[in-house]
C-alpha cells in the first residue's frame, strides 16, 4: 500500500502534466502550518525557472485542475507559489479504512527480505552489566524489530567478550588466590571438577580486583597476558577455567536481559571465532597485504580520500595473540559462512567507530566479505547524569544495570500508590511494565548518536514526551473500549466518520503516517522517528478525547466513528511501542 503522501503526489504529478508542467513537480509534503493547510506542494517555485513564468500562475493553473479532484476539499495556491491542501473525508476514511484492515496497516514489506545479522548487546563475561550496557542492548533491540517488522531475515547475535585479556586477569588472580587448583597443574592428566572454584559474586569481585593490579603492577600483567595467550592456544587447564566462567556468567547475563526484553538468537562470543583464525591470517599472509611491523601482523587499510590519519588494523600482536580486530574480522568470516548475511549491522558506542572503519575496510581490501555485503556500524551516544556526565552511582561508581532498573521500579512503584488505591502486587507488576517503558522510551526518543541526560524524574512522569505518558493514553483507549463491549457493544462492523470533527481529522492524519514514519525509521535506522510518531498519535488522541464525547455521543453513527476510530489508534500505538520493545498494562 502506498504511503498516502506518495497518492497524494500522484494526484498533484497528474495536474501538474494537465496544467502543461513536468509531472517530477508535483511532490507533496506534510505541511509546516497545520493552521493554514494539511499538505502542501513548492512545486511551482522549482518550475518557474525551466517555464520562465511566475510560480504563482504556475501554482494558479495548477490549482485550476485540482478543484475537481475528489481527494481535495481545499486546493489554493499562495504567493510566492505554494499550493496549499486539505483532504476531502471520504479520501482520508478511504485511506484509514485499508490500514485498518490491513496487518500491518498498509505497510509496504520486501518482496526479497535481506538476511541481517545484528551485533548488539558486547557485554564482557565475568562481569556485572552495567548502565554502559543499556544503550546498546535498547536500540540494538528495537533496530532489530524494525528489520523485523518490515519483513526482513534477522539473526541477533550478542557477541560476548569472552576472550580477550579480562579473562587472563581473572585466571592470574585466581591462581594468585588459589595456586593448588588443577588448572594451572601441567601434569595434571584427569577429570577436572564438574562444579566451578567460585560463586557468581566472588567472579564479579575476582574481575576488578585483578584490573586495578594490573595497571600497577607489570609482571602481574604479563602473567595476566600469558594466560590470555595460553586460553586462545587452547590450553587444557585454561580451557575448563573457561567454561566455568562461561556456564557461571551467561544465566546471569540472561536474566538481566530479560528483565529489559531484550532477546538474542545467537549467544556467541568472541571465542566462537578461533576456528576462522588461522586461515584467515594465512589467507592475508598468503595475499600479500599482511605484514609485519614492529613484529605484529598487520594490515594497511589506508585509502587516498582520507583526510584523517588511518592507521594500519593490527591482526595479530608481536606475541601472536588476538585481538579485537581478529575476532571481529573472523567472526564476519564465520558469518558469510554460516549465515550469508545480505547486510550487518553492528551497533556499539560511537567512540568505536574507528575500530569499525578499520575492521570493515580490513575485511574487504583483504576478500573476507565481498562488496556485495553491506557492513554498516551504529554509534550511539553516552548516557550521562544531571551533570552532563557518564552516568555514575552517588559514590561516583559505575552503576549496575540491575540496579538503576530497581530504583526506576521503586520510583515508579511510588508514584502508582500515591496516584491510586491499589492492591500490592499489582501495583508492583504495573510498576516493572511502566518502568521498563520510561526506560525504553527515555533512550530511544533520543537520536541515537547524540548523548543524552538521563533523568529520572522526567522519565518516570506520566506528563510530557514521557515513556509512561505514551502508555497511560493506550490503557485510556483500553479502558473506553472495553467499557463499550463490556456493556454489549461490537467494534465489529463500525465506520469512520467521513464528515470528521476537528480533532477528529487531525488524530486521522497523525494515524495516516505510520507506514511512511517506519520505512524511513527502517532505512536510517532511527528508532526515535517512531517515538515522535506515537508521541504525536497520543498528544492527537488526547486532545480529541478531550473536547468529545465519545462514549456518550448521542448521534449513533458519530459515536460509531468515534470508536472505530479509537480501535485503530490503540493498535497503531500497541504496534509502535511493541516494535520499541516495550508494552502496555491492562490498567495504570
Amino acid at each position: 500500500m502506498k504511503t498516502i503522501l506518495d497518492i497524494i503526489s500522484e494526484h498533484l504529478s497528474e495536474a501538474f502534466v494537465s496544467a502543461g508542467y513536468d509531472g517530477k513537480y508535483g511532490r507533496a509534503s506534510v505541511s509546516n502550518r497545520p493552521d493554514l493547510c494539511e499538505f502542501q506542494c513548492n512545486g511551482a517555485l522549482a518550475a518557474a525557472k525551466e517555464y520562465k513564468k511566475a510560480p504563482i500562475m504556475i501554482a494558479q493553473d495548477v490549482a485550476g485542475v485540482l478543484k475537481d479532484d475528489d481527494a481535495f476539499d481545499e486546493i489554493s495556491a499562495v504567493a510566492p507559489g505554494f499550493l496549499n491542501l486539505r483532504l476531502n473525508g471520504p479520501f482520508l476514511t478511504g485511506y484509514l479504512d485499508r490500514m485498518a484492515a490491513d496487518e500491518k496497516f498498509g505497510l509496504t514489506v520486501k518482496d526479497k527480505p535481506d538476511t541481517t545479522v545484528i551485533d548488539y548487546g558486547g557485554p564482557n563475561v565475568a562481569k556485572p552489566l552495567h548502565v554502559g550496557h543499556l544503550r546498546s542492548a535498547i536500540i540494538g533491540e528495537a533496530v532489530k524489530r524494525i528489520m523485523l517488522y518490515m519483513g526482513d531475515e534477522v539473526t541477533g547475535d550478542i557477541h560476548l567478550g569472552d576472550w580477550g585479556l579480562q579473562m587472563g586477569l581473572i585466571m592470574t588472580e585466581l591462581r594468585h588466590r588459589e595456586p593448588d587448583l588443577p588448572y594451572f597443574d601441567e601434569d595434571f592428566e584427569g577429570e577436572y571438577p564438574s562444579e566451578p572454584p567460585f560463586t557468581l559474586s566472588e567472579l564479579e569481585e575476582i574481575y576488578p580486583a585483578a584490573s586495578a593490579r594490573s595497571k600497577n603492577d607489570e609482571e602481574y600483567k604479563e602473567e595476566a597476558m600469558n594466560d590470555t595467550f595460553l586460553l586462545q592456544q587452547g590450553d587444557r587447564g585454561r580451557s575448563a577455567l573457561w567454561k566455568h566462567i562461561m556456564n557461571v556468567s551467561i544465566p546471569d547475563l540472561k536474566k538481566n536481559y530479560e528483565k529489559l526484553n531484550v532477546s538474542f538468537d545467537l549467544w556467541k562470543g568472541e571465542s566462537d571465532a578461533k576456528p576462522y583464525i588461522d586461515g584467515m591470517v594465512s589467507m592475508m599472509k598468503d595475499t600479500g597485504l599482511a605484514y609485519e611491523s614492529q613484529g605484529a601482523l598487520v594490515v594497511d587499510v589506508k585509502e587516498e580520500t582520507d583526510s584523517k590519519e588511518m592507521p594500519p588494523c593490527m591482526i595479530l600482536k608481536s606475541d601472536g595473540a588476538a585481538l579485537y580486530t581478529t575476532t571481529d574480522l573472523a567472526t564476519i568470516a564465520e558469518r558469510k559462512k554460516l549465515i550469508d548475511p545480505a547486510r550487518m549491522v553492528y551497533v556499539a558506542d560511537k567512540r568505536q567507530e574507528m575500530h569499525f572503519v578499520q575492521v570493515f575496510r580490513c575485511a574487504r581490501k583483504t576478500g573476507v566479505i565481498g562488496e556485495d555485503v553491506k557492513l554498516d556500524f551504529l554509534g550511539f551516544g553516552t548516557m550521562n547524569g544531571a551533570d552532563g556526565k557518564p552516568f555514575k552511582t552517588r559514590d561516583g561508581g559505575v552503576m549496575r544495570l540491575e540496579a538503576l532498573l530497581d530504583d526506576i521500579n521503586e520510583e515508579m512503584y511510588k508514584k502508582i500508590r500515591d496516584n491510586h488505591e491499589v492492591d500490592e502486587d499489582e501495583a508492583r507488576a504495573t510498576a516493572s511494565v511502566v518502568a521498563l517503558a520510561a526506560v525504553k522510551y527515555g533512550d530511544l526518543s533520543n537520536q541515537a548518536t547524540k548523548d543524552y541526560i538521563f533523568d529520572i524524574d522526567k522519565f518516570t512522569s506520566f506528563e510530557g514526551n514521557t515513556g509512561p505518558y505514551i502508555l497511560y493514553t493506550i490503557v485510556r483507549i483500553k479502558s473506553i473500549l472495553n467499557k463499550f463491549t463490556g456493556d454489549g457493544g461490537s467494534l465489529e462492523g463500525l465506520e469512520f466518520n467521513t464528515s470528521p470533527v476537528d480533532t477528529e481529522k487531525a488524530l486521522m492524519l497523525e494515524l495516516i503516517r505510520f507506514n511512511q514514519v517506519i520505512a524511513s525509521a527502517y532505512e536510517e535506522l532511527a528508532p526515535h522517528k517512531i517515538c515522535a510518531y506515537i508521541y504525536d498519535v497520543a498528544n492527537a488522541f488526547n486532545r480529541f478525547y478531550h473536547e468529545n464525547r465519545i462514549l456518550n455521543e448521542e448521534n449513533a453513527a458519530r459515536k460509531a466513528g468515534f470508536l472505530k476510530l479509537l480501535d485503530l489508534t490503540k493498535r497503531l500505538l500497541e504496534t509502535g511501542i511493541d516494535i520499541l520493545g516495550f508494552s502496555a498494562p491492562e490498567k495504570m
